[in-house]
């Protein structure tokens, strides 16, 4: 009796922690600077996430580093639900080009769920005289190292989807990194640099107002909003099959049970009006899934960008 009781007594504080949680509003750290896309869509999320679990779910930004400031907060978060990360593909392109060592990315956190991922989008300017993937494959090929290609700053997924591009097209072009993709746009616009592997919310004005010549996605099928452009793969480059996405991660350790709690309440949110549309509207396709299939999608890229540097040669340290 007195065992049944002292097991009892070990199991019930588990059990009210995940029948009362939340008990207070949760923090949802955007490694990103307020205004942009990806806090535009965080800040959706909080909104429909706060409804489905009965709490404020208040939207932090931790700007810097390329993300790396914000995840490394949430990586020493007390592991208790109350403090989680909305995080993009450059959570993962950082860690594959050791742009932070103060946490892992396997070992650090706790998938939660992936919300939405989304094709990058093959720009150039107008004057660089290309409409096609093979016309710039072939110009590059005749002018090695001559062509710039742009990104939100080394280790992002702009920057290593260009580099993946140069291996899979055997072709030199030089890296131009800055600080943000707003920088980055604008420079491309001016004509300072001529490439840009853009995340859909970067580059999607500039494409409908036709200041760039959109050239691919680089999805493996085609996107909704652009149904005549091709892929990657259609283009003449195999095996190019990338995407960013949007997800939520907590700290390492944190109870299965809230995580379960979680994942479902954070699945619904994404599925909700507020949040759907807003992924739609930028040419992302939905995701629905456990936190098992959120650690795979995780490892596997990974393994391909670390892949990518490796070959690269890439040092940012």
């Amino acid at each position: 009796m007195r065992a049944w009781l002292l097991a009892t007594a070990t199991l019930l504080p588990a059990l009210a922690g995940a029948q009362g949680f939340p008990e207070k509003p949760i923090r949802l750290i955007v490694p990103f600077a307020a205004g942009g896309g990806t806090d535009s869509i965080a800040r959706d999320m909080a909104r429909s996430l706060g409804e489905k679990l009965g709490q404020a779910v208040v939207v932090e930004n931790r700007g810097g580093g390329g993300g790396s400031i914000g995840a490394n907060a949430v990586a020493h978060a007390a592991p208790d639900g109350y403090t989680l990360l909305f995080a993009t593909s450059t959570f993962v392109t950082n860690a594959a080009a050791e742009a932070s060592t103060s946490y892992d990315v396997e070992k650090s956190f706790q998938p939660i769920a992936l919300i939405g991922r989304g094709p990058l989008l093959v720009v150039t300017t107008r004057d660089l005289g290309v409409d096609s993937v093979a016309q710039l494959r072939d110009l590059a090929s005749k002018k090695p190292g001559t062509i710039n290609f742009c990104s939100a700053g080394n280790g992002s997924i702009n920057h290593l989807s260009g580099e993946l591009f140069k291996q899979r097209a055997g072709v030199q072009m030089t890296h131009v990194p800055y600080k943000g993709s707003g920088p980055a746009t604008m420079d491309l616009l001016a004509g300072r640099v001529q490439v840009f592997f853009a995340t859909v919310p970067t580059i999607l004005p500039q494409v409908k107002d036709q200041r760039v010549r959109l050239l691919a996605v680089t999805s493996k099928t085609r996107s909704p909003l652009f149904p005549d452009t091709p892929t990657m793969a259609e283009a003449g480059i195999p095996d190019f099959d990338i995407s960013t996405w949007w997800g939520v991660l907590a700290p390492a350790g944190t109870p299965k049970d809230i995580v379960e709690k979680l994942n479902v309440a954070v699945n619904d949110a994404a599925a909700a009006d507020l949040t759907r549309r807003r992924l739609t509207d930028e040419g992302a396709d939905l995701f629905k899934g456990t936190p098992a299939d959120f650690a795979q999608v995780l490892h596997n890229e990974l393994t391909l960008w670390r892949g990518v540097v490796k070959q690269s040669g890439i040092k940012l340290d």
